[in-house]
């Protein structure tokens, strides 16, 4: 039998059409049946299952271009099913993984391995990013074509910079022939060398090397100039500096297909956080003062940065035990994500609602080129990812209770609010209740267990 089910009274949002109402929206199989204002006039089909969703918000699922799941080569820290699970826990219903494994996402057949574990895991939607040099290594392009042709929906050496100009343009051009974004790794290494924390007062204190942020806005600026040429889909990752909001926003006033993102610990921590030499803080790029974060909730605020994206990077406790300057960059932040971005745009009043959906939805998609299979929006006939929030949901962090494989949050213990309730994948209920469901479980069975 067909499953169905009927998300009843909630507030519909539907950033990519602008809808957004208290309605009804029912899923037949695999997909949205019915969105309707009118209470009670939708008939569920025999043996559906009825959801109330009064006082919720009724979302497209939520995408995260920008997550590591360190398979192959690093299991330890997370599989690529561990780390879709922290993401149907989160909310997200898609999320597309970095080629930074061992080894680097480069080949065809990588590309097909990472979906086939995808497949099997049943659960979020995980979508491949390729490398664009072998290795990443910036030496030798990469099978950029035969990537794409089995899926690779987006090109990066996340994790390294592409450091000649040259290759670059060679990059650039390739991507444009494929109709594929490129999403930079913005860091000129000669700047970076032996930096582990933000260049200032606090690195000198601590005797830390520091990362100046020039180091990120030379590489944006000299990208800029060369996507002239092109005019790819350019993307600069979880940017920290607010130097480098100003240049994307001078670029995208010039026309330029640029966007860029901005990640929960930037928007939220400062270099401040990196006291005591807590190796939970180190991250890449690193966190800055709080004059950046004002400048990054600006460019969302006015649009220059249009997409939110967690750079989950999970490491191991002991990888993180180590000291500060030989402890690896990364923080994870699928689980906790969604009531950080609340907290920093939407509680603070810099955003709405809709507005932080449209960047964790239909914005995303458009980058990684998925709007046209129906993810990101909520459309009658489309694939039924749909996250069910509870916008005002009081919680506490607790990594120990994620399911990802690692615990490198750096939110422990927070007190937040709004959390996802409900989610579901091509029609398949994989949240129920805030708890993480098997999909082969029938309705009632779930219902018993919550």
């Amino acid at each position: 039998m067909t499953r169905s089910y009927l998300l009843r009274g909630g507030r519909v949002i539907d950033p990519a059409s602008g809808f957004d109402a208290t309605a009804d929206l029912l899923i037949v199989g695999q997909v949205v049946a019915e969105i309707c204002t009118s209470p009670g006039r939708v008939l569920p089909p025999e043996g559906c299952t009825v959801i109330e969703c009064e006082g919720t918000i009724v979302s497209p699922g939520l995408v995260d271009p920008h997550v590591h799941l360190r398979e192959p080569g690093a299991e330890n820290k997370e599989t690529i099913t561990s780390g879709a699970s922290a993401a149907i826990a989160g909310g997200f219903t898609s999320v597309c993984c970095m080629p930074n494994t061992t080894p680097a996402i480069d080949l065809p057949s990588t590309v097909e391995f990472v979906q086939m574990r995808a497949h099997s895991a049943e659960r979020a939607r995980v979508f491949v990013a390729g490398a664009a040099t072998v290795g990443r290594q910036g030496e030798q392009l990469a099978p950029m074509g035969a990537m794409a042709k089995v899926g690779a929906v987006a090109f990066t050496d996340d994790g390294q910079c592409i450091a000649s100009a040259g290759m670059m343009g060679k990059v650039l051009a390739i991507c444009v022939s494929l109709g594929k974004a490129f999403m930079q790794h913005c860091e000129d290494p000669t700047l970076t060398d032996g930096g582990v924390m933000n260049a200032g007062v606090v690195s000198a204190r601590l005797g830390l090397g520091g990362w100046p942020r020039v180091a990120e806005e030379v590489i944006i600026e000299r990208d800029i100039r060369l996507n002239r040429a092109y005019q790819c889909r350019y993307h600069a990752q979880h940017l920290s500096s607010a130097g480098a909001v100003e240049i994307i926003r001078r670029a995208r006033a010039d026309g330029q297909p640029i966007s860029a993102e901005a990640s929960p610990h930037h928007l939220l921590l400062t270099e401040d956080a990196c006291d005591q030499y807590n190796a939970v803080m180190k991250v890449n790029p690193p966190l800055r003062a709080d004059s950046d974060i004002r400048a990054l909730i600006e460019g969302i605020v006015d649009g220059t940065i249009s997409v939110l994206a967690t750079d989950h990077a999970p490491h191991s406790a002991s990888d993180k035990a180590r000291d500060f300057a030989s402890a690896p960059f990364g923080m994870i932040g699928l689980e906790c994500a969604l009531p950080l971005y609340v907290k920093a745009l939407v509680t603070s009043g810099a955003i709405s609602w809709p507005r932080l959906l449209a960047m964790m939805t239909i914005e995303p998609a458009r980058l990684l080129g998925l709007e046209q299979t129906g993810l990101g929006r909520l459309d009658v006939g489309q694939r039924a990812d749909v996250t069910v929030i509870d916008p005002e949901a009081r919680w506490r962090i607790d990594s120990g209770a994620f399911h990802s494989k690692s615990r490198n949050c750096p939110f422990d213990g927070w007190q937040v609010e709004g959390r996802a309730r409900e989610v579901f994948v091509g029609g398949r209920w994989l949240l129920c209740g805030g708890t993480l469901i098997d999909s082969d479980r029938s309705p009632r069975e779930v219902s018993h267990a919550i």
